[in-house]
């Protein structure tokens, strides 16, 4: 059975926007068109591609779906560049990662290559715990994930562990530490996370001090150099990866408050097991040079 690129095209604008409404906009259409278009291709596959909720969500065999369609756009263009002997046309990679790999070791490990096998990135960035549904739902190619499992039809491979401090600046600890990291001095003190999908911090003071999540004051500050910095002027105290925080840590800009208990988060590298030759050496250079910088995760030999 043929695909129509019509019916695809209207079924994944759909997903993308979360509307039929709004996918519309984007093709050029009416809301009926699109939705004709996309009853069309449930029809010919016989079975129900969205869920027509707010926003719309695929499917399972809407998310199978996608991961098929994602593929299949990539590998087309790498096999037209080779055909047309272009073979140094970029490579586009759709990828999803958390903070704080791309504003650490992320560049630094990768940029050479990036540079060399000419790829034109299109990142996503979300909590580490998350990325993975984006490789699931076929909105991504390549993800830094948590998750150690790959799902099926894909490989996860380590990269190396994310060391963690739970910092603040010497006046916080000051103001709300001074006699040490007692539980009611972290039921007033502020904690600095992420967004709400941000477990970090949370996870540290219910397994240290027992306080769940809502039981202390919390802002939420995105991106890694944000976060950092509102820890750094004195809004709050958090977890903030060693490799951004390790030079202030020794010029005491910033204090450890839990200097015994550093936290490793493992991360792997998931990706298809069929995909471009192209993506396949751009998937083992980051396999490689990843662990350069980062440390090896808990329990993995030398």
């Amino acid at each position: 059975m043929n695909l129509d690129p019509k019916q695809t095209e209207a079924f994944r604008s759909v997903i993308r926007t979360g509307s039929f409404e709004q996918a519309a906009l984007r093709l050029h259409l009416t809301p009926p068109a699109v939705s004709q278009r996309v009853r069309a291709l449930e029809s010919a596959l016989g079975s129900a591609l969205v869920v027509r909720s707010r926003p719309c969500r695929p499917t399972e065999t809407g998310q199978r779906l996608l991961q098929y369609l994602k593929r299949a756009t990539l590998l087309e263009a790498d096999l037209l560049a080779e055909l047309a002997e272009r073979s140094d046309a970029p490579l586009v990679v759709v990828a999803a990662l958390n903070a704080d790999s791309l504003g650490t070791w992320f560049f630094p490990a990768l940029a050479e290559v990036l540079i060399r096998e000419r790829v034109l990135l299109d990142l996503t960035v979300e909590d580490q715990d998350h990325t993975y549904s984006l490789l699931e739902t076929g909105l991504a190619i390549g993800c830094i994930s948590s998750e150690p499992k790959p799902m099926r039809g894909c490989t996860a491979s380590s990269l190396g562990s994310m060391r963690y401090r739970l910092v603040a600046s010497a006046d916080f600890r000051r103001q709300h530490f001074a006699h040490g990291m007692t539980r009611n001095a972290a039921r007033k003190a502020p904690v600095v996370a992420y967004t709400r999908k941000d477990t970090l911090q949370s996870s540290f003071l219910l397994r240290r001090l027992g306080l769940p999540e809502g039981a202390y004051p919390c802002h939420y500050v995105p991106g890694a150099e944000p976060h950092y910095s509102a820890i750094r002027y004195g809004l709050g105290y958090g977890m903030v990866p060693e490799l951004l925080v390790s030079d202030a840590l020794a010029r005491g800009e910033v204090v450890d408050l839990a200097p015994d208990e550093p936290l490793d988060i493992p991360l792997y590298w998931h990706t298809w097991k069929v995909q471009s030759p192209r993506m396949e050496h751009l998937s083992r250079q980051i396999i490689e040079a990843a662990p350069k910088i980062l440390g090896r995760p808990a329990g993995e030999a030398d």
